[in-house]
């Protein structure tokens, strides 16, 4: 359902583009069903602006390179976008390791990222110059999951992790949340990311006698840990993050995905007493889609942020331009939600919720 075509810049193209934004996102590999849809759902909004004759006359066009979920592709995509396609900010990055490889390049040639589809704390705290978050933190979310099972009696949980900088971020909040509750995790498991094995962890969470756990990882690893899981016998409540909250990955989950809890950084897609949602839907009807999900609301609100900025740059936005403007917006409502920058915050939005997969294959709040 969520198709997107990956639109790669040639000459020809770039040449008829007047504001050029880069985005480097893994379209195909592990996590392709959240990059599509969160990229789908900034397109809904950014087309919307160009029909309306863009940004001062002029059209933005987005520039996306796969990067296969590959951290030294991201690398390498977003030196063709900033060095050879110049383009004016970077966009909707995805993954933690990924966005971090390629900070050297932003702070190099001065190039603001805006909306990094990940909430890792590391490009929030201490404040990274040209990265401007617009979601909450994973830190956040973890937390907010621990103390919502922590509430329903829940004591004993575990954390399944990807050995990565994501990982060990989310790993850190649930630690937060079970300090804060006055537990420890009853197994705590880490895998390799680019070669994950649930065959040696599965039998420890059922033999730990878990009620539930908490998955730190991205798409294809999550579903292969929930197999493996159910496979060793293990009935624990299942919570992963917002990074996973894609109808595409709903999908793929199949009869597991079932009461599976999902973290969300943004109001119900189905919430239209939020501006920014009813507008969202809106904008997907026009096009023939029946509804939106999280992912893509990650990717309308990060959109919303970007032409606001590019809006204050005034006319022919530069790389400087735009950091300024950002490091300038106050209180920046989005639809429901206020985002606020300065220069010693670049955090956007703390706003965390949880979500259950109902019966029918949807988030339920």
């Amino acid at each position: 359902m969520w198709c997107l075509a990956i639109v790669i810049g040639t000459l020809s193209q770039v040449s008829q583009a007047q504001i050029l934004i880069g985005q480097t996102a893994g379209f195909t590999g592990a996590v392709a069903a959240g990059v599509n849809e969160t990229t789908l759902g900034a397109k809904l909004y950014l087309d919307a602006i160009n029909t309306q004759g863009g940004i001062g006359g002029q059209k933005i066009e987005l520039i996306s390179l796969d990067d296969k979920f590959e951290v030294k592709l991201a690398a390498e995509n977003a030196r063709k976008l900033i060095e050879e396609q110049n383009v004016v900010a970077m966009f909707l990055t995805r993954g933690t390791p990924h966005t971090e490889g390629i900070l050297p390049l932003l702070d190099k040639y001065g190039v603001p990222l805006i909306g990094p589809s990940t909430g890792a704390m590391v490009l929030h705290q201490p404040v990274k110059k040209h990265v401007f978050n617009v979601r909450a933190t994973y830190q956040r979310e973890a937390e907010r999951a621990v103390a919502h099972l922590s509430s329903m009696g829940i004591s004993r949980i575990g954390i399944v992790y990807a050995d990565d900088s994501f990982g060990i971020d989310g790993v850190v909040g649930a630690q937060k949340g079970l300090a804060n509750a006055r537990l420890q995790p009853v197994v705590l498991e880490k895998f390799n990311r680019t070669k994950p094995d649930f065959g040696p962890i599965a039998p420890k969470v059922y033999q730990s006698n878990a009620q539930a756990v908490i998955m730190v990882a991205s798409g294809q690893a999550v579903l292969d840990g929930v197999k493996a899981l159910r496979a060793a016998g293990s009935t624990a409540q299942i919570v992963t993050l917002s990074n996973n909250a894609s109808s595409g990955f709903v999908k793929s989950l199949g009869e597991n995905g079932r009461g599976l809890i999902v973290t969300q950084v943004f109001p119900s897609e189905r919430s239209i007493a939020y501006p920014m949602v009813k507008e969202a839907l809106e904008l997907a009807r026009a096009k023939g889609l029946a509804e939106v999900s999280p992912a893509m609301l990650e990717g309308f609100a990060a959109a919303k942020v970007l032409v606001e900025s590019l809006r204050r740059a005034g006319p022919k936005p530069t790389r400087e331009k735009i950091q300024s403007a950002l490091e300038g917006l106050r209180k920046l409502d989005i639809g429901g939600l206020e985002v606020s920058y300065s220069p010693q915050n670049h955090t956007g939005l703390d706003f965390a919720d949880l979500s259950i997969i109902g019966n029918d294959g949807k988030f339920k709040r």
